[in-house]
């Protein structure tokens, strides 16, 4: 590899200047907007807020889907949009969120979109598609430095971080579909 492509410092040094940048703003949009949005989601399932139906009539849907039972799996679906959602919109392990948001996308699109497609307006798995990229780019890239993770080891981002979003939420969307 040429010398100029390597790369061996994090993408966001820990012990950067204290002046935040265009690069960080913009991180803090996409995690505000994709978190509290999924957050919202969540809410909707465990809360009834927002226009949702709660627990107990999301339970029944879950349950329809053949998910049993229902009440347990939209529970857990909920718990991992809210708390994954708020956990990115605030930096607050990034990866672990992440991973949360790529296994309830993961199981969305197989159980729900999948058989629709791509496209939104079929009802495909676009929508889910984006959410679950967006969740890993932000685990691969890190949070920024407008974020809570920024003082930790895994906030500067990463292949391992990427890995570890992508391997817990496929491997908890296959523990899901299998049960």
């Amino acid at each position: 590899m040429h010398r100029a492509l390597a790369r061996t410092e994090p993408a966001v040094p820990i012990t950067a200047t204290p002046r935040s940048s265009a690069y960080d703003w913009g991180l803090l949009l996409i995690r505000l907007t994709f978190g509290l949005l999924m957050a919202g989601h969540g809410a909707q399932k465990l809360f009834g807020i927002f226009g949702g139906m709660g627990l107990t009539e999301t339970g029944k849907g879950f349950a329809a889907l053949g998910y049993h039972p229902g009440k347990i799996f939209a529970l857990v679906g909920g718990l991992s949009e809210f708390l994954g959602g708020l956990g990115l919109a605030v930096g607050l392990f990034t990866p672990l969120a992440a991973a949360a948001l790529i296994g309830v996308m993961i199981n969305a699109m197989v159980t729900v979109t999948g058989p629709h497609g791509l496209w939104e307006t079929s009802g495909g798995v676009e929508y889910s598609v984006c959410i679950a990229v967006v969740a890993l780019a932000v685990a691969m890239i890190g949070p920024g430095r407008l974020a809570v993770d920024r003082y930790f080891r895994w906030g500067a981002g990463g292949w391992a971080e990427g890995a570890f979003a992508l391997g817990l939420g496929g491997i908890a969307a296959a523990v899901a579909l299998s049960l």
